[in-house]
């Protein structure tokens, strides 16, 4: 049945499971979903700082998502190219994990775990005076961090520019912290026995997507802490997880109890769909089934659109994977590289998330739309694979 975000949130906060995961492709809306439920939350308290910056005590949801790695930005000296820093804007969370608890290590610590033990943060040694409980206090600013390359043998490789998605694990490092010591306090029963009531009011955790530019060894650590941090919970807060990753999502799913487990779609009249499924993505979602039948439904109706160059390509790339074939390109049609290179370029051009693309109108040419259609027949027809999947379905 097809809702709007706000819908779909409101079923969510009414769903009486601790763990609740959902997977979605890219585009789907997971991210959109996390700030509905959020707003949602937010409408629960008289706060008129629902989207600023507030103290933790004032907020009954704590999230991650593409929101929060906007809290950290680059300024990169562009006018002599030499001192590299990512800024870090003010904010409830990062206030609480590095100027009242001083976890600055344990950030570094679990980023080094998700990236390089060689790669280091650095945080500014500037302070600054605070008031604390009606008295001023001297604290570190923690207003910035550099990046450094440890290289042993007392070399250093200083104010380098870390990747887009060592960023993410950096941003990831911070919250996880937080996280860390939100489910330890309120693992205490008694409210009068924690070390600190900033959390009392706090309902839910939602985190969209923490896995991005992961390798796989990497993205398995980060989903056995994120399982083993739930597990460890023995309060009433609750847990969603949403995810376009299947083995982060397969790996959650298969450590995690009391769940419920979505499929979360966008519809061709861009509502939304929540649908619960039982079992991993693999048994359950059949995600390249539904990539297929999605291509097929948008083409039988004349409404290709740019987005299903993108599903087109996951498409030929989970085929692929599953084939064999060390690139996807491979199963192209054509019969030189010149003519494979064609289609390829194409869908690289329509299914690309840079900015240039992402401006560009979402309707596509008659022409552009019978590709979809070519090569979704193209790959249907000419591997026997597709032709058993669809008997086992």
């Amino acid at each position: 049945m097809s809702m709007q975000l706000n819908d779909l949130a409101k079923q969510l906060k009414n769903t009486n499971k601790k763990v609740q995961l959902i997977y979605a492709f890219n585009g789907s809306g997971k991210t959109r979903l996390s700030r509905a439920f959020k707003d949602l939350l937010a409408a629960d308290l008289e706060s008129d700082e629902a989207d600023g910056p507030s103290e933790l005590s004032k907020k009954n949801v704590l999230y991650y998502n593409a929101f929060t790695e906007d809290l950290f930005y680059w300024d990169n000296d562009l006018l002599n190219d030499e001192t590299r820093v990512l800024k870090i804007h003010p904010n409830a969370f990062t206030d609480w994990v590095f100027k009242e608890q001083g976890q600055d290590r344990n950030v570094v610590s679990h980023f080094q775990r998700y990236t390089n033990p060689k790669l280091t943060p650095h945080f500014n040694e500037e302070y600054t005076s605070e008031e604390s409980e009606g008295k001023q206090k001297i604290v570190p600013a923690f207003t910035e961090v550099r990046f450094s390359f440890e290289r042993g043998d007392n070399e250093s490789e200083p104010n380098i520019k870390i990747s887009k998605g060592e960023e993410s694990n950096f941003v990831w490092s911070v919250f996880y912290s937080l996280l860390e010591q939100v489910i330890d306090v309120l693992n205490v029963i008694e409210e009068a026995d924690r070390e600190t009531d900033q959390f009392n009011q706090l309902k839910y955790v939602f985190i969209d997507d923490p896995v991005s530019s992961l390798d796989e060894n990497h993205l398995m650590q980060l989903a056995v802490d994120l399982a083993s941090l739930i597990k460890k919970s023995t309060s009433s807060i609750k847990f969603i997880v949403s995810t376009h990753d299947t083995t982060f999502y397969n790996f959650l799913h298969n450590e995690l109890k009391s769940k419920a487990c979505y499929l979360l779609e966008r519809l061709e009249d861009n509502s939304v769909s929540l649908v619960e499924k039982n079992g991993d993505s693999n048994t359950s979602f059949f995600y390249h089934l539904d990539l297929k039948r999605q291509l097929e439904a948008a083409i039988e109706q004349g409404n290709v659109q740019r987005y299903h160059f993108t599903f087109l390509r996951n498409l030929y790339e989970k085929t692929s994977s599953f084939l064999g074939y060390p690139r996807w390109s491979e199963l192209l049609p054509g019969d030189s590289e010149e003519n494979k290179e064609a289609y390829l370029n194409r869908i690289i051009q329509f299914s690309s998330h840079d900015t240039l693309a992402n401006a560009q109108p979402p309707h596509l040419k008659p022409e552009e739309k019978q590709i979809v259609k070519f090569l979704l027949k193209h790959l249907v027809d000419n591997y026997s694979y597709w032709q058993e999947v669809q008997e086992y379905a």
